[in-house]
């Protein structure tokens, strides 16, 4: 096999000039005494990148290539081959159809590795590029979880050929409490899923069903990525493990229900927030991993620059008015809001909160939760916390009318009030509040600031790389950041430490509104959100986009992470005509491949 795969890539990497007779023939040297692949000591030794070699294959070879980072891998694939010629051979299966098996291979021309998969799977094998790393990636994800779901699928067959069927569940709830204990096949299977979604820190687990299985997804960085699937005959008894751990109603499969698990596995400090959701496929749960580490941190640790953090200290230090958060759901809105509260939250003064849900519970703060079946809205909860004497108050969100009056009456009564809003920058908050109909003078007595916040994903240290920008990039650069591109920037080169997507953990961006004389008096004379934004720059604030900027230059993120985090604000500022909305959103796309 070395002797037809290394004539033909040496002919082609040698006319192509990237790498030497002297090179290549140190690799080969090495391969022989070794035993690595070749494509992988040329990738080790440094002499060609990993997407050269793929795209090498691709246009000499005619071999396609695969982006596994956004495939979707066959539930009839998974389980060809044994882990074992999986490792050995760095192959995975992806897809099997008439009798054909498509092969992801970190080197496609292994003909030894193709005829192992085609005996094991007596199919034919069409082999496609994809990188080693995310070759790797899946199959840890793959085999990480296979004895336990082996074991759990057998003794589950074996119950159902006992006439345990999947839609039996009061059959399950009848079982025998030691058949639903620790040492239950099912139990372990969802235990071994919470414990690495926990390993992986995901701050979501998506369970989905569909006409074949149940599709497990965990959601990584803000990005959704496939973990595995489970057998549709088996799924009914996840699920109702699941909704047993929540204390929820697993008899009850055609309403939504709302439950949360204190986790008591290997990692403490964690909490389970469970929502069920009746499909036409059957019940989809999500379950949200709450760690007191993440969703509350010391305030200068919340990524502020230091002139936002002082405005934001500022904001906090106010005895009463209402400070507002704002963002789109899953920009971090609640981790500020509960790092400020940790920040207040002091002997001498009462401080109380209604959320929908409580996210989190927090020691010596008073959490309250709203319950619409028993007409305990924001607006009658805020109704009775007035009673209670309170100091500061926290409202999980200001949705209607009812709910704003009272946080602005809070707020301009001697009560520091904290709450959220969905908007696109925060200027946009002061128009949202007018647009649910407050008078333009009670926004101007109560609100005191506004804090705009998105959050971006990290450049995965362990790859990183610096790369000359394109010209797309450049323009794209000279357009949103209105300033001469750098020469180059820092990327993600994409390893098995980030999952393949070049990212690693995710920063906040910010800017900080802080209410003056100037911009009230604005305010009072019906100014517009674009308006207000522009004098609030001219008096100093910082825009997102700016501070996206600061994080690039510091090398923190990359461009277009950026400008998909803030492209809504860029939009609602008029910055992007419609072609150039539609180039922008092509471009993102391209980055996400």
């Amino acid at each position: 096999m070395l002797a037809v795969f290394s004539r033909r890539l040496e002919a082609t990497l040698l006319e192509a000039k990237i790498i030497s007779k002297a090179q290549f023939e140190t690799v080969t040297g090495e391969h022989r005494v070794t035993g690595k692949r070749v494509s992988k000591i040329l990738v080790e030794k440094g002499y060609v990148t990993e997407d050269k070699l793929l795209s090498v294959m691709e246009e000499q070879f005619n071999i396609p290539r695969v982006n596994l980072d956004r495939y979707s891998i066959s539930p009839n694939a998974q389980g060809l081959i044994t882990a074992e010629t999986a490792l050995r051979h760095c192959v995975i299966p992806i897809a099997k159809e008439n009798g054909q098996v498509t092969l992801a291979m970190a080197d496609p021309l292994d003909l030894e590795a193709i005829d192992a998969v085609a005996m094991l799977t007596g199919a034919e094998v069409n082999p496609v590029a994809a990188r080693e790393s995310s070759i790797n990636y899946l199959l840890t994800q793959l085999y990480s979880m296979n004895d336990t779901k082996s074991e759990a699928f057998q003794t589950l067959e074996e119950e159902d050929k006992k006439g345990l069927k999947e839609s039996s569940t009061e059959e399950f709830i009848d079982r025998p409490a030691k058949e639903q204990g620790d040492e239950a096949p099912v139990v372990r299977m969802v235990n071994t899923l919470i414990e690495r979604a926990i390993e992986e820190g995901a701050s979501d687990i998506h369970l989905e069903p569909t006409d074949e299985n149940l599709r497990i997804r965990l959601r990584l960085d803000g990005v959704l990525h496939d973990l595995t699937a489970i057998p549709k005959h088996v799924r009914a008894r996840v699920v109702s493990r699941i909704k047993i751990m929540a204390n929820l109603d697993i008899a009850e499969r055609r309403l939504s229900q709302d439950g949360n698990i204190k986790w008591g596995g290997t990692k403490g400090g964690i909490s389970l927030r469970v929502s069920t959701l009746p499909t036409i496929q059957g019940e989809k749960v999500v379950i949200r991993l709450l760690e007191k580490d993440k969703i509350v941190l010391p305030l200068d640790k919340l990524g502020f620059t230091r002139s936002n953090y002082n405005n934001f200290l500022g904001l906090l230090l106010n005895s009463a008015g209402l400070l507002l958060v704002t963002g789109p759901t899953g920009c971090g809105k609640t981790t500020t809001l509960y790092s400020a509260l940790h920040y207040l939250n002091r002997p001498e003064d009462n401080i109380i909160t209604v959320e929908d849900p409580v996210e989190y519970r927090l020691k010596g703060i008073n959490q309250v939760q709203v319950n619409p079946r028993i007409n305990r809205t924001f607006a009658g909860a805020l109704r009775s916390i007035l009673r209670q004497d309170p100091d500061v108050i926290m409202v999980g969100e200001v949705r209607d009318l009812e709910t704003a009056k009272m946080t602005v009456q809070s707020a301009f009564t001697g009560h520091l009030v904290l709450s959220t809003l969905h908007t696109n920058n925060a200027a946009g908050a002061v128009t949202r509040l007018i647009d649910i109909g407050l008078e333009n003078y009670l926004v101007t007595a109560s609100l005191v600031g506004v804090v705009a916040q998105r959050l971006v994903r990290r450049i995965c240290d362990n790859c990183v790389e610096e790369y000359s920008l394109t010209e797309d990039e450049r323009l794209f650069f000279r357009r949103y950041f209105r300033k001469e591109p750098p020469a180059k920037l820092l990327r993600g080169r994409k390893c098995s430490s980030c999952s393949s997507t070049g990212y690693r953990g995710r920063i906040s961006i910010q800017e900080v509104l802080v209410l003056s004389r100037e911009l009230q008096e604005l305010i009072l004379r019906g100014v517009t959100t674009e308006g207000l934004q522009n004098k609030a720059v001219e008096l100093g604030m910082v825009p997102l986009i700016q501070d996206g900027l600061r994080c690039i230059e510091e090398g923190l993120t990359t461009v277009n992470e950026v400008i998909r985090a803030t492209f809504s604000s860029l939009v609602e500022d008029d910055i992007l005509k419609p072609a150039e909305r539609a180039a922008l959103m092509a471009s993102l796309h391209r980055d996400n491949d």
